[in-house]
């Protein structure tokens, strides 16, 4: 990515301190010039500058003021140009780090800066979730970007999608702790007893990662989106055919396992079906018959689909 083409006697002004205001005075001297370039597509000055003006605001909207930490976990993109002028523009200070950071380093970095807010990539987000706990000071995280990448195999995995009532919860985060317990026990039934789930995002087992869960809310309804490995999947395929970000890429192939791998049997998929729908029956004490889709629920489930569609 290129940023900031010219040097400072090519600008031909003298530059104010601090970046911020240095922005300021490069857009007002080069508007409609290239100033970031990407994958063939470039943006101007001024419209990195009103990018950086978006991310100040929404911020301040949020609380950060000036000399507050913001955390940035974005890789080498135009969102982290924004986000790092935007941060200098509201008087804050930027701590970005590394990407290919593990649970422990990013927890000590967000520990050590007294980070309020954190910005990163939306397959990120259940990491920073995960170790959330840990990170008193932490009280935003922030998402950008759609790279996420989600496994799916028709012999190795099974996807479920829950759609539940917001009203049976106090919030998303209630959603999320009480479909990860569920889950916990499903496996557990499955032989999986080292399954656990700590915070929004992941199954583990042994510290792999044994599923994946996903939470949005559409018109008083939680969808709820389960990824679980019955067995273990072949990845290098996928690769061969696709492009895929390094940074993605490496969140991606973080260490994975499944239920044949845990407890040396693979389950069939009526076997994972009957053992989810017992728990769901047990724990929020409902009823579950087979049947087709609510309205409410077929609504939901295809504007979810057409939300989806629109990921890369």
């Amino acid at each position: 990515m290129a940023l900031f083409g010219g040097s400072e006697e090519s600008l031909g002004i003298d530059l104010p301190i601090g970046l911020g205001k240095t922005l300021e005075a490069v857009v007002a001297a080069r508007k409609k010039k290239e100033a970031v370039k990407l994958e063939g597509r470039s943006w101007s000055y001024q419209e990195l500058d009103e990018q950086a003006s978006r991310v100040a605001g929404g911020l301040q909207s949020l609380g950060i003021q000036p000399g507050d930490r913001v955390a940035i976990m974005l890789p080498n993109i135009p969102e982290f140009v924004f986000t790092f002028f935007g941060i200098q523009k509201l008087g804050a200070v930027a701590v970005p780090f590394n990407t290919t950071y593990k649970g422990r380093e990013i927890s000590f970095i967000l520990q050590d800066s007294g980070a309020r807010a954190i910005v990163c990539l939306t397959s990120y987000s259940n990491l920073i979730n995960e170790i959330r706990s840990d990170a008193p000071t932490l009280e935003h995280v922030i998402v950008t970007g759609q790279r996420t990448l989600v496994f799916m195999d028709p012999d190795a995995t099974v996807n479920v999608q829950l759609v539940l009532e917001t009203g049976n919860f106090e919030s998303a985060e209630d959603a999320f702790h009480t479909v990860g317990g569920m889950l916990v026990e499903t496996f557990q039934r499955l032989g999986v007893p080292e399954a656990w789930y700590k915070h929004q995002g992941a199954i583990r087992a042994r510290g792999k990662k044994l599923a994946t869960i996903i939470v949005s809310e559409i018109e008083g309804l939680y969808i709820c989106n389960i990824v679980t490995f019955l067995q273990q999947m072949d990845t290098e395929p996928l690769f061969k055919v696709i492009y895929v970000p390094p940074e993605i890429k490496e969140r991606a192939l973080e260490p994975m396992t499944s239920i044949e791998a845990e407890s040396g049997s693979l389950p069939t998929l009526e076997a994972f079906r009957d053992a989810l729908h017992a728990v769901v029956q047990e724990r929020m004490q409902v009823t579950l018959t087979p049947g087709e889709l609510t309205r409410d629920e077929l609504l939901a489930y295809e504007k979810n689909r057409a939300l989806s569609g629109r990921t890369v």
